[in-house]
């Protein structure tokens, strides 16, 4: 038995968020993306905890539905922090997630930030002054269930691992709670086979989540949970045992669902406005100084990786396919479990039809396949491709087979810009694809 998880979202009352993100769209959209539980987002705005808890009724122990309504999607109480501070002369910007296990204890902790002088008014996504080690104190003091994770964990500016603005190690950034940070959020820069080379995380949960800010950017990137009791009743409890590898665990992380770490807006070094890019080999050849603007350039994902990995010289991915030639990336050593990377529905439909994701027509049959096949994730990964093609017709039927495999061209994203997958490497569909990143949202 499986559960989808996309715990990391934003609500319309976050900055550059979708005014169409309420409660009710975000369980319609994850009922038709193949989501079992979702993130409530931002429960620190008193507006939006409001709604939370007007909407929403516990249905197991830390998990909510909607009243009224038959959506098989749930919730877990969610919000990320930002934390902006100074720690041994150096400013560092931390994004973590918080989850808690009651409505109770997010009432607790509003009121503690309010009393350090945080305006939860002002965006869904609190800025506070705390360091991540006074924030894990505060969070860790009202309920020990409360569970903390560094979100994004490599993005240069707003993490933990970030060549800006982050730490070299755990233990750095959260002191004497780091053997209390039992999972780390990938983000979309990077996937787990990266996250596997630092050797601090060979022990944490490698964990996958959208930040969406937009309904059809959700479950992009997902953890799946699973159990061999098909019966099982999910819990919050169950899903951070699981995190945690609590000996009595009755879930455990099944797989991981990726989005291309290339396509994501940090992978390599560069300069947007310079339209400068170079991969990690190049900068330690050459440096990390733009040669067009003789300034800085913006150190991507996978040198800073490199630059902590426990090794020198990456290994080889290992990957195998299952019966629907789904590519998954395995880990050999047994320590992680393994995951897919695939391209959302509505990107594969827009290159095949030559259009834009925000077209009528790619929307009508990103629609009808849901509905016809149950869910984006059940189209991507389960539906024959014969099925397939008799109801989409061959090329997107080809499109999803090729992502399947992997046997697509990405060009790697930089500096704030999106990479560029290419299904077909042709110029119409990459001239499509390059007109559309402007509607992909706003992610860190």
């Amino acid at each position: 038995m499986e559960f989808v998880t996309d715990l990391h979202l934003h609500s319309k009352y976050s900055r550059a968020v979708s005014r169409d993100m309420n409660l009710y769209n975000m369980a319609l959209w994850g009922s038709k993306k193949g989501l079992d539980i979702l993130s409530t987002t931002d429960w620190t705005h008193p507006l939006w905890f409001r709604e939370i808890k007007q909407e929403l009724e516990e249905e197991s122990q830390g998990l909510f539905k909607l009243k009224g309504q038959k959506f098989n999607t749930r919730f877990l109480l969610s919000v990320e922090i930002a934390s902006i501070y100074s720690q041994k002369g150096k400013v560092h910007r931390i994004h973590n997630l918080v989850w808690s296990p009651s409505l109770e204890t997010c009432e607790r902790i509003q009121k503690e930030l309010v009393k350090r002088g945080c305006n939860l008014n002002s965006d869904g996504r609190p800025m506070l002054g705390l360091s991540s080690i006074q924030l894990a104190e505060l969070v860790f003091s009202i309920d020990k269930n409360v569970m903390l994770i560094p979100c994004h964990i490599w993005t240069p500016w707003f993490s933990m691992y970030g060549s800006n603005s982050g730490f070299d190690s755990v233990e750095d950034c959260f002191g004497e709670y780091s053997s209390q940070i039992y999972g780390v959020e990938t983000g979309l820069s990077s996937d787990p086979f990266m996250n596997w080379q630092i050797k601090e995380l060979e022990n944490r949960s490698i964990l996958s989540f959208s930040d969406a800010h937009s309904m059809a950017k959700m479950g992009r990137e997902a953890t799946v949970f699973t159990t061999q009791d098909p019966k099982f009743k999910i819990s919050y409890k169950a899903i951070t045992d699981a995190i945690k590898k609590t000996s009595d665990a009755k879930l455990k992380i099944g797989y991981t669902i990726e989005f291309y770490p290339e396509e994501g807006k940090y992978h390599y070094t560069g300069h947007r406005n310079c339209n400068f890019v170079q991969d990690p080999k190049q900068t330690r050849a050459d440096g990390n100084i733009c040669p067009v603007c003789h300034r800085p350039l913006t150190v991507g994902v996978m040198h800073r990786v490199e630059e902590l990995a426990k090794d020198s010289k990456f290994p080889d991915e290992v990957s195998k396919s299952n019966p629907n030639d789904v590519k998954w990336i395995v880990d050999e050593n047994k320590k992680h479990p393994p995951f897919i990377k695939l391209v959302p529905l509505n990107e594969i439909i827009a290159e095949s039809l030559h259009s834009t994701v925000a077209s009528q027509k790619v929307k009508i049959l990103f629609d009808e396949l849901c509905a016809k096949f149950g869910s984006e994730l059940n189209v991507l990964l389960k539906i024959s491709i014969a099925d397939l093609e008799k109801e989409a017709g061959p090329r997107v039927a080809e499109g999803v087979d090729k992502v399947r495999k992997g046997n697509i061209v990405i060009l790697p994203g930089f500096d704030g810009q999106y990479g560029i997958v290419k299904i077909w490497d042709d110029k119409k569909s990459t001239e499509k694809q390059e007109e559309t990143k402007d509607q992909l949202g706003i992610d860190f």
